[in-house]
């Protein structure tokens, strides 16, 4: 069975270093499990969906929970699906630097990336509007 997880977290150490490094581990590991998704990471926060099989996800969403490069981890949304929306990527990264402002004020109060302050589905479909403006980079 196929779900889908949608979280939040706060980054420990902001170096683009350490985000680059986060991205790596997730591209050699996910395909070994069966997990695609994508990140999405601006001013210190990660918007995160992660897609597989139900046990990969939840072990997947355990070791995050502890990983100390997060913080303030926060489960978003949750749900069985019957295909993967982000099948192409075994870890695709948003591209901020492309994101217009529009975009993010479109699903928020202001022009920033803040999933803490809105609903897993307004996060989803942000996550998907940028998926279709090609903002998203990285796929494997």
């Amino acid at each position: 069975m196929l779900v889908r997880l949608l979280y939040a977290s706060r980054a420990v150490d902001t170096r683009p270093e350490a985000i680059e490094s986060i991205l790596q581990q997730s591209r050699h590991h996910n395909p070994c499990i069966g997990i695609t998704g994508v990140l999405c990471y601006g001013g210190g926060i990660f918007l995160q969906a992660i897609e597989g099989g139900r046990m990969a996800v939840s072990d997947l969403y355990g070791h995050i929970q502890r990983d100390v490069r997060h913080k303030d981890v926060v489960l978003l949304k949750y749900e069985e699906i019957s295909e993967r929306r982000f099948a192409g990527w075994t870890m695709g990264e948003v591209n901020m630097s492309r994101i217009n402002a529009s975009i993010l004020l479109k699903y928020a109060e202001k022009p920033e990336l803040d999933p803490y302050s809105v609903s897993g589905s307004v996060s989803l479909s942000l996550l998907e509007e940028l998926m279709a403006t090609a903002s998203i980079i990285g796929r494997a």
